[in-house]
């Protein structure tokens, strides 16, 4: 189910959306390693609650596709890159891109509520974290119809918590925020007809 054994080529036809994104990360990751326009582009994208509480409303978009360093950047993109394909199956390339942007843009809203003044954030989690959390709204509506997907996305989403509090520098806001987020929006989207016809596509 969330194994890859698409060639590039294919991976791009059938997963427009998670291809956009990912092609669209690594781009901007790029471009902050070009002296002059990467400090700017960087400075300007930086989630800092301080600067939109000064009225810079973009920075609540922003920071979902900036990372802190290559090795954030990979694993949020490999996150991506293996879990994402399923869902924007599932839904459709507008829900899908509906699911992914809302979680990361209430990751930022909730990181700006509910984080100090001074703190600062950048990364893809809070919108992957959405895509996990649209996965366990579809284990809410249709687990016994989805055995297979249940095994596996329920021990992903406890690790995934678990995780997020145990490592180091990690935004624990944006990461729950994001898959409340994408829970939320997966109920509206999962009617129990649309599961069944999806396990009849399998």
């Amino acid at each position: 189910m969330f194994i890859r054994r698409e060639s590039f080529k294919q991976y791009l036809r059938m997963y427009p959306v998670v291809s956009t994104l990912i092609a669209l990360n690594l781009f901007v990751h790029v471009l902050t390693w070009l002296p002059g326009i990467g400090d700017m582009l960087f400075f300007y994208g930086v989630g800092s609650n301080f600067y939109i509480a000064e009225g810079d409303w973009w920075r609540f978009f922003t920071p979902m596709f900036l990372h802190g360093g290559l090795m954030h950047l990979l694993f949020n993109m490999f996150s991506l890159f293996l879990f994402g394909p399923e869902l924007e199956r599932l839904t459709g390339k507008v829900r899908f891109i509906t699911i992914y942007l809302l979680a990361g843009l209430f990751a930022s809203a909730a990181t700006y509520f509910l984080q100090p003044l001074e703190y600062s954030h950048v990364g893809a989690s809070g919108a992957i974290f959405g895509v996990f959390g649209a996965f366990g709204a579809l284990v809410y509506y249709g687990g016994r119809a989805l055995p297979q997907l249940k095994q596996i996305i329920l021990p992903i989403i406890v690790i995934s918590i678990v995780m997020t509090f145990l490592t180091p520098n990690v935004n624990v806001t944006a990461h729950i925020a994001g898959m409340i987020t994408g829970f939320l929006i997966g109920l509206s989207y999962f009617h129990p007809k649309r599961i069944v016809s999806w396990r009849a596509k399998k």
